[in-house]
């Protein structure tokens, strides 16, 4: 599979390193809620155009390592992901809603971060600083700000 995601008009490399923790921090991630998120994830994958490169659980939380389109931010994802598995999981894993009460699986925030195999925010940073600096030698009309 292409590290790259080919479109028309566009080629993009998005990924985001997404964490939601469960309810009140409540222990439920065991081996099933596990075994059913990677499962779900097919559907997903099938559905939307997001790839799941890696899942992690423990105990309280899940980590999800996600490749996606710019069609959806990252705010749709996480509430794609949260909408979905939930229902999964309760109907799959009844055990975990004893756990937890008033019918809620996830806490209401998340963690997210961007992930760059290309380099980190310096060597990226570094990268377009010398661009800009490249493009006003060539062009000895360059004004910042116009673009």
């Amino acid at each position: 599979m292409s590290e790259y995601i080919h479109k028309s008009h566009n080629v993009t490399a998005l990924r985001y390193h997404l964490v939601f923790a469960a309810k009140y921090r409540r222990v439920v991630f065991d081996d099933d809620v596990e075994n059913v998120l990677k499962e779900m994830r097919l559907g997903i994958e099938k559905r939307y155009e997001i790839n799941f490169l890696e899942i992690g659980t423990n105990k309280d939380n899940v980590h999800f390592l996600v490749r996606s389109v710019p069609r959806y931010g990252v705010t749709k994802i996480v509430t794609m992901l949260k909408s979905i598995t939930v229902k999964d999981i309760f109907k799959r894993c009844p055990q975990v809603k004893k756990r937890l009460w008033g019918g809620e699986f996830w806490t209401d925030g998340y963690f997210a971060s961007t992930v760059c195999k290309h380099g980190d925010e310096a060597t990226v940073g570094k990268f377009v600083k010398n661009r800009g600096e490249e493009y006003q030698q060539l062009h000895s009309d360059f004004q910042p700000g116009l673009f």
